[in-house]
């Protein structure tokens, strides 16, 4: 069954381009291990009085909030996976990190709903490996 990885991090715009290099890098060593990885930018995420997007993340001043995710086969796959993505000199921390790393959290997640058509979209992908 489907596996994800999801994860939430602050960005900076003066960080964008840098950011993006990096999570290009990334999405294309995953999907030769067989993950699709979506990175988006928040749009229109309001502070609230209890959480938020925002308040998850600490967000300073003029950050926006990146959530991604990969989308994995099974967990069996995404193990394998990560266990080389670490294993990469390409994928190490290069200098200084586009967001605060501090600030960013993420876990793995079993779908409730949805599996089906996830499924088929990764059936559909094509793995590079």
């Amino acid at each position: 069954m489907t596996y994800i990885d999801g994860f939430v991090l602050p960005l900076h715009p003066d960080k964008h381009d840098a950011y993006k290099a990096m999570a290009e890098t990334f999405a294309r060593e995953a999907a030769k291990l067989g993950g699709i990885s979506i990175e988006t930018l928040g749009d229109g995420l309001e502070p609230g009085k209890l959480t938020s997007f925002p308040q998850s993340v600490h967000a300073e001043e003029g950050e926006n909030v990146v959530f991604s995710f990969v989308i994995w086969p099974d967990k069996a796959t995404r193990d394998a996976g990560w266990e080389k993505i670490m294993g990469m000199p390409e994928l190490q921390p290069q200098g200084e990190m586009p967001f605060d790393g501090k600030r960013m959290f993420w876990g793995g997640f079993n779908p409730l709903v949805g599996h089906d058509a996830l499924d088929a979209v990764l059936a559909s992908h094509k793995v590079e490996a």
